[in-house]
């Protein structure tokens, strides 16, 4: 079998070889080398950036600048205490059961935060990234414990 693959050639007609432009009237493209008569495909260094529009003034100029991404912005799900009293007494707040109990659709990436807006009767335990002192004021007042929060 070394013998046979030792002696394969390729198909005669298969390889061509390279065509030669610019390399006189007699190589068939000689003169202008394939490039037509003047115009922008022409000249040397013809490339054209991304995005060129052949000089008029490119969509992504044309179209108008839109908003801001703030990467140090806080993302807390707000929740009022006057919103706990649905929760059962003795009940441990945190993001998690508050979210089980359908008080707040989702935990915001940086937690929940309790603002003071209502008014509080349970007594319940709160475990949350952010109390406001009005918040905390309230279930404290209610028998209730702040753990944590600013």
């Amino acid at each position: 079998m070394a013998d046979e693959l030792s002696r394969l050639k390729p198909v005669p007609g298969s390889q061509t070889a390279r065509t030669r432009i610019g390399r006189g009237q007699g190589s068939g493209l000689g003169k202008t080398a394939g490039k037509g008569t003047k115009g922008q495909q022409a000249r040397a260094g013809k490339g054209k950036r991304f995005g060129f529009e052949g000089g008029q003034m490119p969509l992504q100029r044309r179209l108008p600048k839109v908003g801001f991404r703030n990467i140090n912005a806080t993302d807390f799900e707000v929740v009022n205490v006057g919103k706990l009293n649905g929760l059962a007494a003795g009940t441990v707040v945190s993001g998690e059961s508050l979210k089980a109990a359908g008080v707040i659709s989702r935990v915001g990436r940086d937690g929940v935060k309790l603002l003071g807006n209502g008014e509080v009767t349970v007594k319940l335990t709160v475990k949350l990234e952010k109390v406001s002192a009005g918040a905390r004021a309230k279930i404290e007042a209610a028998g209730g414990a702040v753990e944590g929060g600013e």
